[in-house]
């Protein structure tokens, strides 16, 4: 009786102890409050499943054999990365920090890891990319997050015969989560102990277990034991913030969440039914095309206009952008999304006041643009005109001191009162992309 009462006893110390409730460390809420200042990212889908140019997704959209996709190991060369290109297209943008695919769910590794043989250091280029890019990171001043896929269409431990994806991969033997789980904190360790400090780890892959989007249900068929990886990693790197991209709220132990395809509050994508966080900061990831990863038929490229509005949709909303490229097999980021990128670039340079290091402003978004607000200034971002060239902000009680077209110093008219805020942008020119009026408070 007495070892019972012990066994049990520690039992449920152990499980009270992984319910406990996570508090992020101060140097996380600095992370946190340091992402959100940043505001715009690149997100990077590159590796093996490049070579056959149609996309990321191209292993499980063929119903391609494992045997079969991984003879392509052999052939992989892309002798034309450039960790130095990758960066300064980042920088030349106005984007402050690069999310990096270091495992997507073909299961292919792009660092020199010990636990798979299915890695690029096995290919004839022989190199470790996350190396060089974590090493040019550091060197230009660039935050560097990893994305992670906990999704494997290769191995034959992850639990795929419950996954909605992978299914004809040819895989048979019995999965093992166990293993698995362990290998995916052997790998997570390496990342975070051997290439310097990692500004977040980007989760992937949790819907593989789920009913699709938008079902009642959306339980996962295995328990990822999320307590153990999260907690991994915020002992490796207090500091590294964690994100899941299993379009649900955040999950006990995340710093922030994501929306894929998405700015928070829309479902354009039909990904996004859960609820903008109020307790962490929020993201958006978007394609500069079509697609996430190379895919040589994609030319839905888009516009300069289209990335700004992209940008200042999601600081309007309180978030940041992470737009993505999908470099080519060779390593290089196409010219086209460097000339767009660059051009897009330019004007945040000129309005990065009104942008970095700023929240949601006073006012929800509108059909016409949104609000910014940093201290004591408020931008707000015209896309267009508004109806009748008046913008009202209800409750607005705070003492105004002056309204002017940012850039010019142009006086905008407004009144104040008991009711809130009239700003009449009558006299303003508003033209593309993004026409702003920078109001400073008291």
């Amino acid at each position: 009786m007495r070892k019972i009462f012990f066994a049990l006893l520690a039992f449920f110390q152990v499980a009270s102890a992984s319910a406990q409730h996570y508090t992020p460390s101060a140097a996380n809420i600095s992370a946190r409050t340091q992402f959100q200042d940043n505001k715009y990212g690149m997100f990077i889908h590159w590796g093996l499943s490049s070579m056959l140019a149609d996309g990321e997704w191209v292993m499980n959209n063929r119903n391609i054999r494992v045997e079969d996709y991984k003879r392509l190991l052999h052939a992989f060369n892309p002798a034309d990365f450039d960790a130095a290109q990758w960066v300064s297209t980042a920088k030349k943008a106005g984007m402050k920090y690069i999310v990096f695919i270091t495992r997507h769910h073909d299961g292919f590794s792009n660092w020199d890891t010990k636990y798979s043989d299915w890695k690029i250091t096995n290919t004839p280029y022989g190199k470790d990319v996350l190396r060089q890019l974590a090493d040019e990171c550091k060197k230009q001043g660039m935050k560097l997050g990893l994305y992670y896929s906990t999704l494997d269409w290769s191995r034959d431990d992850y639990p795929y015969e419950t996954g909605r994806t992978g299914q004809k991969a040819g895989r048979s033997k019995k999965s093992d989560y166990s293993s698995y789980l362990q290998f995916m904190k052997n790998q997570l360790t390496e990342l975070l102990t051997n290439y310097g400090e990692v500004m977040s780890i980007w989760f992937d892959g949790h819907w593989d277990q789920t009913n699709p989007e938008g079902h009642a249900n959306r339980d996962s068929r295995i328990d990822w034991k999320y307590e153990e990886i999260y907690g991994l990693i915020h002992q490796l790197q207090p500091q590294c913030m964690i994100g899941n991209n299993h379009h649900l709220s955040p999950i006990n132990g995340e710093d922030f969440q994501m929306f894929e395809r998405d700015l928070p509050g829309e479902n354009k994508s039909g990904l996004s039914f859960q609820k903008a966080s109020a307790q962490v900061p929020l993201e958006t990831c978007e394609t500069i095309n079509g697609a996430w990863g190379y895919n040589i038929t994609d030319r839905n490229f888009k516009t300069v206009e289209q990335i700004i509005h992209l940008l200042v949709g999601a600081a309007g909303r309180n978030a940041n952008l992470l737009l993505n490229v999908g470099p080519m097999p060779t390593g290089l980021i196409q010219p086209e999304f460097v000339d767009s990128l660059g051009a897009a670039g330019k004007w945040i340079q000129a309005h990065g006041e009104s942008i970095y290091g700023t929240r949601g402003g006073p006012l929800v978004p509108q059909t016409w643009g949104v609000t910014t607000k940093k201290d004591k200034r408020i931008f707000i971002h015209f896309f267009k005109p508004p109806t009748g060239n008046m913008v009202f902000m209800p409750g607005f009680t705070e003492k105004m001191l002056s309204a002017r077209l940012f850039g010019s110093g142009k006086t905008v008219k407004f009144t104040q009162m008991k009711e809130g805020l009239l700003v009449n942008v009558n006299d303003v020119e508003i033209t593309g992309p993004d026409t702003i009026v920078e109001l400073t408070i008291k």
